[in-house]
């Protein structure tokens, strides 16, 4: 029999760093009823969304929008600008740099998997020139692509994508820069086409502010001439026929059309509020996050203010303390769950995720959660973090423009 009895009262704060809490406004789009995804309305609807999401990426180029996650944007990306046993130069910044490197390996690719050594490649951003001294040995230039994670939702840490274009340039090599944004897109600034990026990966669950179902390939002018002489198996994510029908805003297959509504009613969304104004609130926020955990005594998992991430703040626990007991206890008590410690930090720390809608007071009660929790668990904690941050936001406030 189906159990009723698992919504206490109020709302459950969702503060991993994705999926993020879904707005009502969002909600209700994706309840209008379904249309015909060969009609006239369908085609105007898919030609809105397909120039806003252009908006959101900032580029001019097409974006390919999938009815799938962020791993089948992943496969996407590879697929068609690859062709089997070419070699790919990958850099390890957390858990998903790694799971990306695991699909690329089993479509029959060869990557080369560059990083700082141990738990330390897992607290800092992209080295660009570590990239540039590889690029420059390969001579021949059997390396075909560059694969990076923007934003590492495993650690808190935002790579500087800029920076890797340069280093690509600087080598005079031809590979192509493959990006993926899934957690950083419509919270941290990303360029696709003043970086330089050939195909950039993302998803509709993070910034977007959607439930997980659609995710992204934005492309360059010279990625798409390499899937035209790309030998990797592909059909479903294959670009050409998907870049035909879009011309019309139609799809070769049929797309999710309920979350279409959605997508289109959050790209009204962050352009009504501005996006440069959405990634001011996510460092705003971002940063009173740090001062709590600064407060508390404790560690951040990103060692390099430098590339603090925008999105999620990666708490570290003290020697034998389990995080994940810590996040049990939060959850139980609190009606709240935060991210877990994956791959090589599992259990060794949590995440605190403050993107999409977030605001100031959902904030603060994430943080007072984050505290409660930590000293029931038994952790000393060196100040109130719920304190500092308050101090932070209440300094820095600024009175939003609505009738007095």
């Amino acid at each position: 029999m189906l159990n009723l009895n698992f919504h206490p009262a109020g709302r459950h704060f969702l503060q991993i760093p994705g999926p993020s809490p879904v707005p009502d406004r969002l909600l209700r789009a994706m309840s209008y009823p379904t249309i015909d995804h060969r009609g006239p309305e369908f085609g105007a609807l898919g030609l809105q969304v397909l120039a806003g999401i252009q908006r959101i990426f900032k580029t001019k180029h097409p974006v390919v929008i999938y009815p799938a996650s962020g791993t089948g944007a992943w496969e996407a990306a590879l697929a068609n600008t690859l062709s089997p046993g070419d070699s790919v130069l990958m850099y390890e910044t957390g858990h998903f740099a790694t799971l990306w490197n695991k699909l690329a390996t089993r479509l029959g690719l060869k990557p080369e998997f560059l990083g700082l050594p141990g738990i330390e490649g897992w607290r800092h951003g992209v080295q660009a020139p570590m990239i540039e001294e590889r690029l420059k040995a390969d001579r021949n230039h059997t390396i075909k692509a560059v694969c990076v994670v923007h934003n590492e939702t495993s650690t808190g840490v935002t790579s500087d994508i800029a920076a890797v274009r340069r280093a690509i340039d600087a080598a005079k090599h031809p590979a192509l820069l493959l990006v993926d944004t899934i957690s950083g897109l419509a919270c941290a600034d990303y360029r696709h086409d003043e970086w330089g990026v050939d195909v950039t990966v993302s998803g509709s669950q993070k910034g977007l502010m959607l439930p997980p179902g659609i995710s992204f390939n934005a492309l360059s002018p010279k990625a798409i001439e390499a899937s035209q002489s790309a030998k990797l198996p592909k059909a479903f994510w294959a670009w050409d026929e998907m870049l035909e029908m879009n011309r019309t805003g139609y799809f070769p297959y049929t797309p999710n059309t309920n979350l279409l509504y959605a997508l289109a009613e959050a790209i009204e969304m962050i352009e009504a509020e501005g996006l440069e104004k959405v990634f001011t609130r996510h460092n705003r926020l971002a940063e009173a996050c740090r001062r709590a955990v600064n407060a508390w005594g404790l560690e951040i998992q990103c060692a390099d203010p430098a590339v603090y991430s925008p999105v999620l703040t990666g708490v570290v626990m003290p020697e034998g303390v389990d995080a994940d007991n810590v996040r049990r206890i939060i959850y139980r008590c609190f009606n709240m769950s935060l991210g877990a410690g994956l791959g090589k930090v599992k259990g060794r720390m949590f995440r605190i995720g403050h993107l999409g809608e977030c605001n100031d007071l959902a904030l603060m009660a994430t943080l007072s959660g984050c505290e409660m929790g930590l000293n029931m668990a038994g952790v000393k904690l060196r100040a109130s973090g719920t304190a500092a941050a308050m101090v932070y936001l209440q300094s820095t406030a600024e009175p939003a423009d609505r009738p007095h």
